[in-house]
């Protein structure tokens, strides 16, 4: 299973990569609608709306997201939404994730399947957009996000692995625990500072990273509390995920990706890490 998850992600990321480096901005648009379509194809196949209507589902959240783009962009630019937008996007994924996952799997199918399509629609639109802006800002403040996310859950898989004796959440998954989310988080706060002091202080980046804005707008120490929080919504985001397919009874969103399941298997953690991120970083420009 581990050889199949690497050979999947090194395949994924051999089209990610380039897309982001490409000078045209449309083969990451495009590449990141059609993710975010399928994202959506399998939110509607969890939450009660399979077939058909699942197609739909996908098809017309790329549509809107297409058409956000068309609106906000201007002369190859995308004009950023006030920054108040995405502390409003932190503060339901904060509130809401807590409801949610306080009330576990048995609460989940008793939300009316109209407003859980449609607050999954909402999340994987702001996320959206919270990347594509991100990538607006340049490539090396865009990776640094994806980078966070990825390291805390590598980190975390292989501390639970190592150290894991006392359970995160077993009625949402049972996999995860204490010891990996806190590993998770000693190796974010280690890339940043070798990013941050490294990365961004002697290569020749094309913007600050995420853990560069932080510490010049926050200083050391409120920096690192962001990053620790920015790390402890992903772990929201996935348990959110893993919450829904408990109480629905499946393992994976999808098969799209072997050995990883789904598209949003995937891109779970980052749905609230994003708009965060942006936000958090609007709060270090005001420094």
């Amino acid at each position: 299973m581990l050889k199949q998850r690497v050979i999947t992600a090194l395949l994924l990321l051999a089209v990610l990569l380039p897309a982001i480096a490409a000078a045209s901005p449309w083969p990451f648009a495009l590449l990141t609608l059609l993710m975010i379509g399928a994202a959506g194809w399998e939110w509607s196949r969890l939450n009660g709306a399979p077939g058909l209507p699942a197609l739909l589902f996908g098809v017309g959240l790329a549509a809107a997201c297409g058409a956000t783009l068309a609106m906000l962009g201007r002369d190859g630019q995308l004009r950023a939404p006030p920054p108040w937008c995405w502390w409003l996007a932190g503060a339901i994924w904060v509130l809401g994730g807590a409801y949610a996952l306080r009330g576990g799997p048995p609460a989940w199918p008793k939300v009316s399947r109209l407003l859980r399509l449609v607050l999954g629609g909402l999340a994987l639109w702001a996320a959206w957009l919270a990347i594509a802006l991100a990538k607006a800002q340049g490539i090396n403040f865009l990776l640094s996000i994806f980078c966070l996310v990825w390291a805390a859950d590598v980190f975390a898989y292989f501390g639970g692995r190592s150290f894991g004796r006392r359970k995160l959440a077993p009625a949402i998954s049972p996999g995860k625990s204490w010891e990996g989310v806190w590993t998770g988080m000693a190796g974010v706060l280690l890339l940043a500072l070798v990013w941050a002091y490294l990365i961004d202080a002697r290569m020749p980046v094309d913007s600050p990273s995420l853990y560069g804005l932080l510490l010049q707008g926050l200083g050391l120490p409120t920096a690192l509390l962001a990053l620790l929080f920015l790390c402890g919504m992903s772990v929201v985001g996935d348990l959110f995920e893993s919450l829904i397919k408990r109480a629905v009874g499946a393992k994976d969103s999808s098969q799209l990706l072997p050995g990883h399941g789904g598209v949003l298997d995937r891109v779970d953690a980052l749905l609230p890490v994003f708009p965060l991120a942006l936000a958090l970083s609007s709060l270090a420009a005001l420094k």
